[in-house]
């Protein structure tokens, strides 16, 4: 398969075939696809709430942080993160990574620009250290001044986030006008989905094992390293949908190449029902691994948002995939993605646990919520059963075992 660039040069200048018909791109090629098409919507209305203001002194437990008490906004992650084709409607914008406007880090502008987390955070906390200013360009070396503190790499599996995150550290520890132990800090991170689309070149360097095992050991390290942390770990989505995203031209036969496992099998056929056992599988483990306390202290919580897990395409009202909020390859989002991904994240980070959004379709777009009155804090506290609870659930047991004994 010749690389993504040569393949979009050579398409330029001579006609592409490929499965028997020619490809097109049916897109106006005189549009901008370097990073201004958001600019010429209509403006998003405000986002107010009753209470934006900062705890009266810098809380010392994670479990009493407000939007406003957060400094520092953070990514890790895949091409999801870092926004590749995000703001172009052409194959010429699919080498370019449009991080200032990817969902959980984008700065761009300011919220009524284009929604991301990170937008929706400054809303609240104006000096926000961390929103990406930028695109970048897909394999060329970059810089924090270009990427702000989106530290996803395309094309990274499970088993590449810890460079990610040793890269986050030593940037935050350097940083000028960081405090790296003072400051609070909000990480997103978004993996695993190219594991997914891997899975049949390596079965075992892929399975859910080993994701699970990268996992652990990089949520292991931003515990032990990074003080005053609160990390949305993003469940993964259902994958199995995005077959259906298609289109006659170029950019769509891309995903035969980036995500083969899941594209290329036939709709019945035993490879296709094993990768959706394992894309069901990654969830399942992924939120056993987060139930409980395992990774929550005093000024550290890693919280599962489960908003994506169960999401079906965006409809038209005729019934037709809305392919407005899917890029040139059929695969990725859009900016009109971008926000609602941003927006179902930030109402799952007021949410408790149990009682978080699970989104059934984009179809409709997500409505903000305000932090509440009763609750102003970013929810972190994981759910454990009570020990009332587990007494209870034993009692019958033991009381019978008791008379068992009595009998004797």
């Amino acid at each position: 398969m010749l690389p993504t660039r040569v393949l979009i040069v050579v398409c330029l200048l001579a006609a592409c075939h490929a499965d028997g018909f020619t490809l097109k791109e049916e897109e106006d090629f005189n549009q901008d696809v370097l990073g201004t098409d958001f600019l010429r919507r209509r403006l998003h209305p405000s986002f107010l709430c009753p209470d934006m203001s900062p705890s009266p002194t810098v809380p010392t437990s994670v479990e009493f942080v407000k939007a406003a008490d957060v400094k520092v906004i953070a990514a890790l992650g895949d091409s999801l993160t870092t926004a590749i084709g995000a703001n172009g409607s052409t194959i010429l914008s699919i080498p370019f990574e449009f991080r200032q406007v990817s969902w959980s880090i984008g700065g761009y502008g300011t919220y009524q620009n284009v929604i991301t987390l990170a937008n929706i955070f400054r809303l609240f906390s104006p000096r926000l250290l961390g929103p990406s200013p930028a695109r970048t360009f897909h394999g060329q070396p970059t810089t924090v001044n270009e990427t702000g503190f989106n530290f996803a790499v395309t094309g990274h599996n499970t088993l590449n986030v810890s460079d990610q995150i040793r890269h986050m550290i030593d940037t935050f520890k350097s940083y000028p006008g960081l405090s790296f132990e003072e400051d609070w800090k909000v990480v997103t991170m978004l993996i695993g989905m190219n594991d997914i689309c891997d899975y049949c070149k390596d079965k075992t360097l892929f399975s859910p094992d080993n994701f699970i095992h990268y996992m652990t050991e990089a949520l292991d390290t931003m515990m032990k390293e990074i003080p005053r942390t609160i990390v949305n770990v993003v469940q993964i989505l259902s994958m199995k949908p995005l077959r259906d995203v298609q289109r006659p031209t170029l950019g769509c036969q891309l995903q035969k190449s980036f995500c083969s496992c899941l594209v290329q099998p036939e709709e019945n056929s035993s490879e296709l029902k094993e990768l959706v056992e394992i894309n069901t599988e990654f969830q399942r483990r992924l939120e056993k691994l987060l139930h409980g306390e395992r990774f929550f202290k005093k000024d550290f919580a890693v919280v599962l948002q489960p908003y994506l897990e169960k999401a079906e395409l965006p409809q038209l009202p005729d019934g037709a995939i809305d392919l407005s909020f899917f890029t040139a390859d059929c695969f990725h989002f859009t900016v009109k993605g971008h926000e609602e991904l941003a927006k179902g994240l930030w109402n799952n980070m007021f949410q408790p646990v149990g009682e978080k959004e699970v989104i059934e379709t984009f179809s409709e777009p997500v409505k903000l919520l305000c932090p509440s009155k009763e609750h102003p804090y970013i929810y972190t506290r994981p759910r454990v059963e009570s020990s009332a609870a587990t007494l209870k659930r034993f009692s019958v047991p033991l009381m019978s075992l008791l008379s068992v004994f009595n009998s004797l």
